[in-house]
Formats: structure tokens, sequence, C-alpha cells
């Protein structure tokens, strides 16, 4: 009962907010403060407000809740197991996944034995030729 006088009190007041905005022009948001008003109202009309006192109150209904929640929990892991073996190719029965390519080649740093070679002095640096071409087209495109 006290849910629903709540409820009731919350809608009332909502109703008043949006009465108010809507004095002061502003139509479309006292329209959904109206919308948002009227949802408690709603839940008490339908009953809705009374099943769930009740069963806030019920253990089986808490105990269904932690069925829901371990339900959600080993959906949610697989995905995630999914989306993290779609990259990889398949592996046979009895094969492993190989760590490096088949045909890797030498390591890119040269044997030990090779002469660093020397720094050369500092070259200035040569702008780049830019090439605005294809950003020229789509301005000519469109008119710009």
């Amino acid at each position: 009962m006290l849910a629903e006088t709540i409820c009731s009190a919350v809608s009332v007041a909502g109703l008043g907010i949006a009465a108010v905005t809507a004095y002061r022009k502003r139509f479309a948001s006292a329209a959904r403060i109206a919308a948002y008003a009227l949802v408690p109202l709603g839940l008490v009309m339908t009953g809705a407000v009374g099943w769930l006192a009740s069963t806030a109150f019920s253990p089986t209904a808490w105990a269904g809740f932690g069925v829901l929640g371990a339900a959600w929990l080993l959906f949610s892991t697989t995905r995630a197991v999914e989306r993290r073996r779609a990259g990889r190719p398949e592996t046979g029965a009895g094969e492993t996944p190989s760590a490096v390519a088949p045909k890797a080649s030498a390591p890119s740093l040269g044997s030990r034995r090779a002469a660093a070679p020397q720094p050369q002095a500092a070259k200035p640096a040569k702008a780049p030729e830019e090439d605005f071409s294809d950003i020229e087209a789509i301005l000519k495109k469109h008119g710009i």
C-alpha cells in the first residue's frame, strides 16, 4: 500500500513539473517529463509494483535471479572465448600451433661481427611534396 502511494505521489509531482515546463514554452521537454512521470502510475495500475514487492521478499525468486546471473555469466564468457578464437586458424587433432612462421627470415639485427655503420652527418630534411589532387577533386565535386 505504501509503494502505491509513493508511486502516485511521484507521478503527481512529475506532472506538476511538466506543467511548469510547458508554461515556460518548452513543450518537447514537458512531454518527455510527463512521459517519465506517468511510468510509476502505470506500474501501479498494472500491478507490477505489487508483484515486485512480493518478489523482493521471496527466497525462491532470489535463487532464480542467481540462476539467471550464472547463465548470463556463462553466456558472456563463452562469447568472449569465441571472439578471441575467431582470428586463429583451427588446428588439427594432433597439431600444435607454431610460434614462428615456417619460413622465418634471419634476425634483422645482423651478426655481431659486422661493424656498426658510422653515423652520418645530419642532413637538412627535405620538405616532402604534398599531393592534394584527391582533396581538390573532392572539393570540386561538391562545388567548393
